[in-house]
């Protein structure tokens, strides 16, 4: 299994999964048949979480072939993804607490815990079925998502690691790493998220969803829920789409949004577009930058054509990157895709920072689905499943098809 970081070849998977992403995908979306047979889910997440493909792409397509009936279970997929950056946009504290710890937790592990880490992400534990989803996510970026819960089950309840060091390793290595996903499930898992309440992988569960490929011994016979002594923190204010700037604008594009053809700029001349020539995500395994380089080039090279400006890459989301350039194509002002919390949003609001004395405003974009669904997250993804019908209608979508 293979992803090829372009826009193309989303398409390509997107149009081939179709077809089944109705009662089928429903049936049978639960079962890790391994990385030899994936036809039972989409892995489209690659593409979705850079924004190579957009969220209203996948589900309008899906709702163009099955009615939202008999395709509820893969539309709440796409849903969950925007429910979990909804839900830590509007509480951008539990980001910055975890990606404090990670240090923290790091060195504070005794011999043996660092012992059994390293075994951990090395797929050296001896528990089966475990160190394969350790060697596949190192070798091929990508895991059902029932083995990341049963991986980060066993990570935190079997193996008693910090959950942080186990999300750590995941966005590190995940063609798909995204900071919200990533992280609230495994807080999720570790019973952080939904307070209390953890998710323990067992024996029973793995073979009969591995259809008998995997059936480890020796996990743990409960899951306590992780102590922790900071209470979830009430949300605050949703963002809010910001006024067009006028004039020459100069387009920058990111990791989390490469699909600068859909942007709203029916206002200003866009005369030049760029993005960064790589990742933003510090640490990344080199499979994980490969797909990003790759895909900042599709991206930059898509946009150049749709708006008829210069394609450039830059050396980074810095304003010593960004103001040569802008100069050079006489872009009074800058325009980004929204970046929600996460680390290319930390260097968008650093480089807001150093442009505002150069009279310079970054302004973020934020698209319709996100300005739309973001603010319901706030009281719990069935809540918010809720809303599905009423935020189709709206992206107009045709929920009432079929």
């Amino acid at each position: 299994m293979t992803f090829e970081p372009t826009r193309a070849a989303g398409l390509a998977r997107l149009a081939e999964f179709v077809p089944r992403a109705g009662r089928a995908y429903a049936a049978e979306r639960n079962t890790d048949r391994g990385p030899g047979d994936r036809s039972n889910v989409s892995t489209l997440s690659p593409w979705v979480r850079h924004r190579l493909v957009t969220e209203r792409e996948v589900v309008e397509a899906v709702l163009q072939r099955h009615s939202l009936d008999a395709a509820s279970k893969f539309v709440q997929e796409v849903y969950w993804r925007t429910y979990w950056k909804g839900w830590l946009e509007l509480r951008p504290s539990v980001w910055a607490r975890y990606t404090a710890a990670i240090e923290p937790a790091l060195a504070a592990l005794t011999s043996e815990d660092r012992a059994t880490y390293e075994s951990a992400i090395g797929g050296r534990t001896g528990i089966e079925g475990f160190d394969d989803w350790a060697r596949e996510l190192v070798e091929l970026g990508y895991l059902h998502n029932h083995a990341r819960m049963w991986f980060a089950s066993i990570w935190i309840f079997t193996l008693r690691l910090p959950w942080q060091l186990g999300a750590d390793f995941f966005l590190r290595h995940l063609l798909d790493g995204d900071p919200a996903s990533n992280t609230l499930s495994w807080r999720w898992v570790a019973g952080l998220q939904t307070v209390g309440k953890t998710y323990l992988a067992t024996t029973q569960n793995i073979e009969f969803a591995t259809e008998g490929r995997f059936s480890p011994r020796g996990l743990a016979a409960g899951a306590p829920a992780v102590d922790d002594d900071a209470p979830l923190p009430a949300p605050g204010p949703a963002p809010r789409p910001e006024p067009l700037p006028k004039g020459r604008v100069a387009v920058l594009l990111h990791d989390d949004d490469l699909h600068a053809e859909s942007l709203d700029l029916s206002g200003p001349e866009v005369v030049a577009v760029a993005s960064p020539a790589a990742t933003s995500r510090e640490g990344s395994a080199a499979p994980v930058a490969e797909f990003v380089v790759a895909a900042l080039a599709d991206g930059r090279e898509r946009g150049g054509a749709h708006y008829g400006a210069e394609a450039s890459a830059l050396d980074g989301l810095t304003a010593s990157a960004i103001l040569p350039w802008m100069h050079a194509h006489d872009a009074t002002q800058l325009v980004t895709p929204y970046a929600p919390v996460g680390p290319v949003r930390d260097r968008l609001d650093a480089l807001e920072r150093a442009l505002a004395p150069e009279g310079i405003t970054l302004t973020r974009l934020l698209r319709p689905w996100d300005a739309h669904a973001w603010p319901h997250a706030t009281r719990g993804f069935f809540l918010f499943r809720e809303r599905i019908p009423a935020l189709l209608r709206e992206q107009e979508l045709g929920a009432d098809r079929r």
